[in-house]
């Protein structure tokens, strides 16, 4: 399967000529999450989404990664929480995303993860540098309900400037719809994120949750199989006695 890629290419900020020389780093000093509050809902977000987009060639979701995006320049990065490329060359495993080795393709869909020491960011420098490369869609979500309000914000790039998309409250839930991934991102009860897919009608599952949902449909089907045996045998054997 193949998605529709969603907004233009980075090109437009490359050089034409990339250095060999330049090394681009694929890794810091700073921690992947700074407590189980952004942890969780991050490694559940990209866990999630690439299951979902599982049997999507060219959609690429990953998360805590750099992204490059000026040649030649290893000072122009950014690295989002979760982000979803639509149009990726393939899903190979990567280092960092060079947007200039990726067709010009930049992240369509972001998500950080706030704290406290990066709320502010998240809302001012980061959200700047995505607007710049063309990121379509930024999503915040605050985990602690301390750092920003509401704590789920969703902003839709429209002619270079984001735009907020509606989050409505449903009972306790927020829902915000991203066109982007035709999903919509939720906040439950007790700030769990957690996207919905309303083609299927489900929540996105959890890592457990899929792998439990796995070993129930494998059980299923081996019991369908097993009682199929048995019928067979059972036919097999009232053949024979009526043959005799």
């Amino acid at each position: 399967m193949v998605a529709q890629p969603f907004g233009n290419s980075v090109s437009k900020l490359q050089a034409e000529h990339e250095d060999p020389t330049i090394e681009y780093p694929c890794e810091d000093d700073e921690p992947l999450a700074e407590t189980e509050y952004q942890y969780e809902p991050l490694t559940y977000a990209v866990a999630a989404l690439k299951a979902h987009f599982s049997d999507c060639d060219d959609v690429y979701a990953q998360g805590d990664m750099f992204v490059y995006y000026r040649m030649n320049d290893p000072r122009s990065v950014i690295a989002p929480d979760v982000f979803v490329v639509f149009g990726a060359l393939d899903n190979h495993k990567r280092n960092s995303w060079l947007t200039w080795r990726e067709g010009g393709r930049q992240p369509n869909f972001v998500l950080e993860i706030a704290s406290e020491s990066t709320w502010h960011w998240d809302a001012s420098g980061k959200r700047d540098i995505y607007a710049r490369i063309g990121v379509d869609e930024y999503w915040r979500f605050d985990p602690t309900g301390e750092c920003i309000n509401p704590v789920l914000i969703g902003e839709r790039l429209v002619n270079g400037e984001y735009h907020p998309i509606e989050v409505t409250d449903e009972d306790g839930t927020l829902r915000g719809r991203s066109d982007v991934l035709n999903l919509d991102i939720c906040v439950r009860d007790e700030l769990e994120l957690r996207p919905y897919d309303p083609v299927g009608g489900e929540w996105l599952m959890y890592y457990q949750e899929a792998q439990d949902a796995l070993q129930a449909e494998r059980a299923a089907r081996e019991a369908a199989e097993q009682r199929i045996f048995e019928l067979e045998a059972q036919l097999t054997r009232q053949q024979n006695n009526d043959s005799s």
